[in-house]
């Protein structure tokens, strides 16, 4: 018995369903490419050309037919059906979708569907398949700038029902040959800025190597053309369409983080609920693409919900000013093309833009603006306070690493009273709690509820019992740490590769709701009596919200009997006025188990040095005496990777290799 494919049981399927897709059938893209000005002229003219008496013009008008017929194919051949793309096709496809900040190169959402099938096709042309057919899950590598581009790409490969492993460009070719020897991609797309660095990995020592696809740069177009209807498949079947990030690792190798076209659809549909993103949002992204924060909450839930997204990037603080001031400049300041009138403002724009209504962004972006908005031009000052007001900016986001009180209240005085919502996620589980809309509803040092669709719960990290609720408070009166388990639509699928280490992080439960993750992050859970007031709105922010202490593994440091928040104390230190950039690590101690040190970035306009004891002084109205420092370094700089996270473990060995206090065993 021959037992066809999947790819073939939908191609069959699409192919007798044709008339029900919701686009033009072949026979007008057929038309309009022969230049017919209906499908009845085109029809006319096919049938003209086939029945001419000679059997040498019959053979060439088969041929043409033939070629015009796989012309047509190639554009008609449906989408998947996935719900990213029913959403897209649903928007307006007048509606501004992605533009360039600096260039100003804009893009609807009436194209994305027609580039996004057309990258798809070069993606299986370079695997010898069918325009009909897909990719089954094959990994497909993504080394693209931050721009349409991109958003193609990776669509294209979910189109593609293949795993798309997006690359950093700025990763050295090592760590980008690991990451493809380790997915084992059978594709490496690149653009044409970054088909040089393609070639370089490709050269170098791969166990198996990728093909190269270098998709060409996407160009603006108005014509009608780039407003086409695409048809999507009958079947809803996603296949094996999904994403891959790479973790960064500790003391092992980054680890590939699966996520299924169905956990991005929940976790997409999770934010979108709880944030509200709408087509009247226009998000400044600034973000790189490797992480799950860049992706999912500023790519595919924008483009579910119908906003616009600018991309920016790199980062530049005194540019990402000037573009959040320009729409609120007046007319006399900037000219069309991005000059000023009186010469001392830096050239903004160089056509009209829209106000930003969302911002998402890492706790050190946040610190650079705040430290160089003093330095602005007056009118650029005052543009941009209005520009990040709550009447403006709806909706301002600070995540993927502990915001510093200190930072957030300087943003809200700023911004006139805006104030950061903080949430807390990480790749295997995309966003899981967050903080809610209403301001009372951002608590400080807070990450929130348990999202929409989240299960969320806190197991001791003492006994390993279950923190139910109401007992958040332990016999002898102190909140009971837990650590944060999960589960529910949004977790990822499997380390790649890795079953040892998928089985290790999850835990069974006998309710039959499924396993939960253990995420290795700390937290207590705690009420707070002004806030999840508005549930009548937002039902998922009620009840006691969580706080988080630290990983287990790197934040949580066991001192002389008892558990110190590396967090809290990181706090504590950010709100001296002597302190730009603290971090609060474990330093082996063998009468202590372990002894709280403090890593720190002085404030030179405040202080030029700073000594242990002045520290132990600043700290003793703030901090019980066993959470204080024992030991103290300042330095220049603490290094941080490109979400602003510090990998601790490697700081306390390079900061304090030489670290002896006389007690160690």
């Amino acid at each position: 018995m021959i037992v066809a494919s999947p790819a073939l049981r939908r191609l069959a399927s699409a192919s007798s369903s044709s008339s029900r897709l919701r686009s033009h059938g072949p026979s007008s893209l057929l038309s309009r490419r022969c230049g017919a000005s209906n499908p009845a002229a085109a029809a006319s003219s096919s049938s003209h050309s086939l029945l001419s008496a000679s059997p040498f013009s019959h053979f060439l008008s088969s041929a043409t037919a033939a070629t015009q017929m796989r012309m047509a194919s190639s554009t008609s051949a449906a989408l998947p059906r996935l719900a990213l793309f029913e959403a897209v096709a649903r928007h307006d496809a007048d509606a501004l979708a992605v533009v360039h900040s600096l260039s100003g190169r804009s893009f609807t959402y009436g194209r994305l569907l027609g580039d996004v099938r057309r990258a798809r096709n070069r993606l299986l042309e370079a695997r010898g398949k069918a325009s009909g057919d897909d990719l089954d899950g094959e990994r497909v590598a993504l080394l693209v700038e931050n721009s349409y581009d991109y958003v193609v790409a990776l669509l294209s490969v979910l189109a593609a029902r293949a795993i798309a492993v997006p690359l950093s460009p700025a990763f050295p070719i090592p760590e980008l040959e690991y990451v493809l020897n380790h997915s084992e991609a059978s594709l490496l797309v690149s653009s044409p800025k970054f088909a040089s660095k393609a070639q370089q990995v490709l050269a170098a020592e791969l166990t198996s190597k990728p093909a190269h696809v270098e998709l060409p740069k996407h160009t603006e177009s108005a014509d009608a053309a780039a407003r086409e209807e695409v048809p999507l498949e009958d079947s809803a079947e996603p296949g094996q369409a999904g994403l891959m990030l790479y973790t960064s690792g500790t003391t092992n190798k980054p680890k590939g983080v699966l996520l299924p076209q169905s956990v991005l659809t929940a976790q997409a549909r999770s934010l979108h609920e709880a944030w509200e993103y709408s087509p009247s949002d226009h998000l400044l992204h600034l973000l790189p693409l490797h992480h799950i924060h860049g992706v999912v909450n500023a790519i595919l839930t924008p483009l579910l919900a119908g906003s616009s997204i600018e991309f920016m990037f790199p980062f530049n603080a005194d540019a990402v000013w000037n573009r959040l001031a320009t729409p609120f400049l007046p007319a006399s300041e900037v000219t069309t093309n991005g000059t000023t009138t009186n010469g001392n403002i830096p050239a903004v724009s160089k056509a009209p833009k829209p106000k930003v209504t969302f911002f998402t962004a890492v706790p050190t972006i946040y610190s650079r603006l705040l430290t160089t908005h003093k330095s602005l031009p007056p009118p650029i000052q005052d543009a941009s306070r209005e520009a990040i007001s709550p009447s403006n900016l709806r909706l301002n986001i600070s995540g993927s690493a502990a915001l510093p009180t200190p930072i957030k209240t300087a943003w809200a005085s700023l911004s006139n009273g805006n104030v950061l919502l903080e949430r807390y996620g990480m790749t295997e589980v995309g966003m899981a709690l967050s903080c809610g809309l209403s301001f009372a509803d951002r608590v400080d040092a807070s990450v929130g509820w348990p999202l929409p669709s989240v299960q969320a719960r806190l197991v001791d990290v003492d006994s390993a019992e279950v923190i139910l609720p109401g007992q958040e408070i332990g016999p002898d009166g102190r909140e009971r740490s837990g650590e944060i388990q999960l589960r529910g639509p949004t977790i990822f699928k499997e380390y790649w590769h890795n079953p040892a280490a998928t089985e290790k992080e999850f835990t069974n439960d006998n309710d039959g709701q499924g396993r939960w993750f253990k995420t290795g992050d700390v937290a207590v859970r705690r009420p707070v009596p002004t806030a999840g007031l508005n549930a009548s709105h937002q039902p998922w922010a009620q009840g006691p919200l969580y706080f988080i202490q630290g990983r287990k593994s790197a934040d949580i440091i066991k001192t002389g009997g008892e558990k110190v928040s590396a967090l809290e104390i990181e706090r504590e230190l950010l709100s001296l006025p002597q302190v730009a950039e603290a971090a609060v690590v474990a330093v082996p101690s063998g009468a202590w188990g372990q002894k709280v040190g403090a890593v720190i970035v002085l404030d030179k306009a405040v202080a030029d040095k700073w000594t242990p004891l002045e520290m132990r002084r600043a700290l003793k109205s703030r901090l019980a005496n066993y959470k204080i420092p024992q030991v103290m370094k300042v330095v220049d700089s603490i290094p941080r990777n490109a979400m602003g996270k510090i990998n601790k473990k490697q700081l306390v060995k390079a900061i304090f290799a030489d670290e002896h206090s006389g007690d160690e065993a």
